[in-house]
């Protein structure tokens, strides 16, 4: 056999596509001549481009075996492990080939990816810059960096590897949309929108492009426009559950709860392990007044991720909302762990031990409020019950309660936020205490009131009032703190109020602060509001006013709190998906005798809520009339 016409015949085949037939003549070749280098490389890059690796392999060891100082070989072998698989082994050879030729960039570059792989990130990224230190115009290698340093929130680094990469290449679609991501995920929002667009209309057809544009409109509050990007997205890559996700979120979030919910179930049945929408459904059946339904899905999302720290917090309260205490409290504790609560975990910060339950007598106890003013006022209550376990109740909250809280029972010493605090043994976050009593409806402590008003400020508050001649004095609340998550339910326009200003023999006091408050200026057609609020410092102030009234009518905010644990008639109106400790179907409430709840008979209802109270505050004229 003449080699030379033999391996010219085989390049033909080779050059005409006629691998096999090229295959055939070089494996002839080799069984003359075993050792013939050309030959092997063919066969080499035949086997690998009709996807038998595993021959590929072989005959790239052969021709290590030959040329064991090749850096290339290595490199070689390195590459076809990878594309079959075999990271470890890659990244062996890949080093190798480091070794014998330190100035590969493709090398490193490969080395980076096969790290990748197998979760080495920090030494992948080494590579990667490795890489292009030694060829600065390797893209890929700046926007895998960009990627790895986004992952492990090095965004600033990441943004700039992203912009590097663009320099050498403006025309790569993907590169703009991880670029935009990284804007996304460091708060430049607009920018991130910038890239996203770049992107599609350098790639049309890139559905994730669209969708990333999606959700950052989505966290702009630009809601049509999100679901209109969604759609986009979906209209490119039906599969994208994540879109069909994040539509049914704005729906529900709209109250479209119907629509919402056939949107979640889409993308349930395009990915059965997508916690975030039976996440989602849980939450929708919850804002139903459906707990036992929301109950369902949550555990549906925990069955798939057991950490799921939003899930177990939202069941909390779907739990207590029906009634399920125990396991609700329990439930509860899982706020610290989610993205919601972290920040504000004091729990983090204290090196005392948390109480746990057991027995602390002889001990001092911290305990530090959270969540809102209403929230604090509620479970101050535990106070005297913890008097009776330990030496001292220290109570750290923030200033607008601290003269409140001075009068609680068993309250040794009440340190305003930001203050130093004194020497203690032990610690407890406040919404804590229910679950360490084991609190269930049965048992909560409701013994009213437990919040009273200092005798000076009581009576310099009702010489302020002393010149109101009117029968009934009633107090107003409208609207509770513009943060909170739910306000735009719970709170309405004090013009909403204007049924009631007919009432006869009735005077109105505000106690609406901050945000809202304006609004006492102009008080609807016919009511006589007189507003001191300018007058009240603290939640003491507030304390003293009400205690000169002869009832409250409040949104579901601290007021309504307020009144109810100093014993005053309250009346509180509820949406119709109210938070958890109002419970449902119920016009009392355990946590508070001397409240009434009025709710929303259809979401949104305040009209019948209104109607309801001014029948019921002419009932109730007439009855202290009488």
């Amino acid at each position: 056999m003449k080699i030379d016409k033999a391996l010219q015949s085989a390049y033909q085949h080779y050059q005409a596509g006629d691998l096999k037939q090229a295959s055939d003549i070089y494996k002839k070749i080799l069984r003359v001549k075993p050792n013939n280098i050309d030959a092997i490389r063919f066969l080499e890059m035949i086997c690998c481009q009709l996807g038998d690796f595993d021959d590929a392999i072989g005959y790239i060891k052969k021709e290590i075996q030959l040329t064991p100082s090749n850096a290339d070989v290595y490199y070689k072998l390195g590459t076809v492990l990878r594309a079959k698989g075999l990271f470890s082994g890659a990244i062996d050879y890949f080093r190798k080939a480091i070794t014998l030729n330190p100035h590969s960039p493709e090398a490193y570059y490969n080395l980076g990816l096969a790290l990748e792989n197998t979760g080495q990130l920090d030494e992948a990224i080494l590579n990667y810059q490795k890489a292009v230190q030694i060829e600065p115009g390797l893209v890929e290698a700046y926007n895998n960096l960009g990627i790895l340093l986004s992952a492990k929130g090095r965004l600033e680094e990441a943004i700039t590897h992203f912009q590097k990469a663009i320099r050498i290449n403006p025309n790569c679609a993907d590169i703009y949309n991880n670029l935009g991501l990284a804007l996304k995920d460091k708060g430049n929002v607009d920018e991130a929108i910038i890239n996203f667009k770049k992107a599609f209309i350098l790639n049309p057809a890139l559905a994730v492009a669209y969708f990333n544009l999606g959700v950052a409109l989505q966290d702009k509050r630009q809601l049509d426009e999100a679901i209109n990007f969604y759609k986009k997205a979906l209209q490119i890559n039906p599969d994208l559950d994540g879109a069909y996700n994040n539509i049914g979120d704005i729906l529900a979030g709209k109250g479209h709860f119907d629509e919402a919910i056939t949107y979640f179930q889409k993308a349930i049945a395009l990915n059965p392990n997508l916690t975030g929408a039976y996440y989602n459904l849980g939450n929708i059946f919850k804002d139903k007044g459906q707990p036992e339904e929301a109950i369902s899905f949550y555990q549906k999302a925990l069955q798939i991720d057991p950490n799921y720290a939003e899930a177990h917090f939202n069941m909390a309260f779907a739990l207590l909302l029906s009634g399920s205490f125990i396991q609700g409290w329990k439930e509860y504790e899982w706020r610290w762990k989610s993205k919601e609560h972290y920040e504000q975990n004091l729990l983090q910060h204290l090196s005392q031990p948390l109480w746990d339950g057991s027995d602390i007598s002889g001990k001092t106890i911290l305990i530090h409020t959270e969540q809102g003013y209403g929230d604090a006022i509620q479970f101050i209550r535990y106070a005297p019950l913890l008097a009776r376990q330990v030496v001292k109740v220290l109570i750290l909250c923030p200033k607008e309660l601290i003269s409140l809280f001075q009068n609680v029972e068993g309250i040794h010493q009440v340190i305003g936020g930001g203050e130093y605090l004194p020497s203690f043994d032990i610690h407890c976050p406040l919404l804590s205490l229910p679950l360490k009593f084991n609190t269930t409806l049965d048992t909560i402590p409701a013994e009213i009131p437990y919040i009273k008003v200092d005798t000076a400020l009581l009576q310099k508050w009702k010489d302020k009032v002393k010149d109101d001649t009117s029968k009934f004095r009633v107090g107003l609340s409208w609207a509770g703190r513009p943060t909170h998550k739910d306000n735009s339910n719970r709170s309405f326009p004090l013009e909403t109020f204007a049924p009631l200003a007919q009432s006869n023999g009735v005077i109105f006091y505000s106690l609406q602060k901050g945000k809202g408050s304006e609004q006492a200026n102009n008080p609807p057609v016919g009511m006589r509001l007189i507003d001191y609020t300018n007058k009240i410092q603290d939640f003491s102030d507030t304390a003293a006013l009400i205690e000169n009234l002869d009832l409250v009518i409040s949104v579901d905010t601290a007021v309504a709190h307020l009144a109810g644990a100093m014993g005053k008639p309250v009346w509180t109106l509820l949406p119709f998906a109210p938070d958890w400790r109002w419970m449902l179907n119920r016009e009392d409430s355990p946590w508070y005798p001397t409240m009434r709840l009025f709710r929303q008979p259809s979401p949104g209802d305040w009209k019948s809520v209104i109607n309801n109270v001014r029948k019921e505050l002419e009932v109730f004229i007439r009855d202290e009339n009488r």
